[in-house]
């Protein structure tokens, strides 16, 4: 079963056309990543398929229902994590919470205990009666997650979740997601930690420029960059190695044959009179897959 579907997106803000045909299905039940460059489209695309803003053309359909035509009904089935917290400073984390459930029409003891269950979840409950103006960020995101799971969603929106977080928070909100999807809900990230977004999703969709240009499982895309392993080098003062890609002071070569190019590395020091400070070999990363589609859609 589908449980978001996107059929040819446009959006256009004046003169910048932010998409341009923009396609793709989630299935009922997976971790689903959404990964971009800055102004690529992501926001804009997540804008959407919320029913914050209308597409110019194009359709979005979550759990079946038209975003456009049937907004309530399609709302009612997700939960939103915003990247910038919406949770009100001068109220409560109860009140917060409470706000939120009366919005989508809960009330009474099932959803109260619901509230008391994910606040003892999330390590927020003895603080519950505390005005969040006072929380840490961490206690922010904690809390909106609360707030965007307290209706019992079946798909959840998360932007960023971990950005800036504590190492504690960051594996309790992931740990958290985990959980929904083996719960048979639909979860859809945006983040820019390649490494979250590569244990976390089944699959992960890349735009760029307003237009998709690779769906497939974190492997396959690894796959794409060409090579079996990574070998990073960094030397001594600056110099110009050709067919390699440059990262900071670090040069990386993907390769089949890491003997042989390991070999050509120590050469190429010896001949051009140069250090080498360090040497690493791994094999390739989804965030080489991803700077490696997004410079060759350039």
């Amino acid at each position: 079963m589908i449980a978001v579907e996107a059929e040819n997106l446009k959006k256009s803000f004046g003169d910048i056309r932010a998409l341009n045909g923009v396609s793709f299905k989630v299935k009922k039940g997976e971790v689903f990543g959404f990964l971009g460059p800055n102004g690529a489209g992501k926001t804009t695309t997540v804008r959407i398929l919320t029913g914050i803003i209308k597409p110019d053309d194009g359709v979005v359909r979550i759990n079946g229902y038209d975003v456009v035509k049937e907004t309530l009904k399609a709302k009612e089935s997700i939960g939103v994590l915003p990247e910038i917290s919406n949770a009100y400073p001068d109220l409560t984390a109860w009140q917060n919470v409470m706000l939120i459930a009366r919005l989508y029409g809960l009330s009474g003891r099932g959803v109260e205990k619901n509230a008391v269950k994910l606040l003892r979840e999330f390590g927020i409950y003895e603080r519950k009666d505390t005005k969040v103006r006072g929380f840490s960020k961490g206690m922010k995101q904690r809390l909106m997650l609360c707030m965007a799971l307290i209706s019992d969603p079946e798909i959840v929106f998360l932007d960023e979740p971990t950005s800036g977080l504590d190492v504690q928070s960051s594996r309790m909100i992931r740990r958290k997601v985990l959980e929904i999807a083996d719960s048979g809900k639909t979860v859809f990230l945006t983040s820019h930690n390649m490494e979250e977004v590569n244990s976390l999703c089944y699959r992960v969709a890349i735009i760029n420029r307003g237009r998709i240009i690779a769906i497939d499982t974190p492997e396959r895309l690894r796959a794409k960059v060409g090579g079996d392993v990574a070998i990073e080098v960094s030397f001594g003062r600056e110099v110009r190695m050709e067919d390699a890609e440059k990262f900071g002071d670090k040069y990386v070569i993907y390769t089949t044959d890491p003997y042989k190019t390991i070999c050509e590395i120590v050469d190429f020091a010896r001949e051009n009179n140069v250090r080498i400070v360090s040497i690493n070999t791994r094999t390739p990363t989804l965030e080489d897959a991803f700077l490696k589609l997004v410079e060759v859609k350039k």
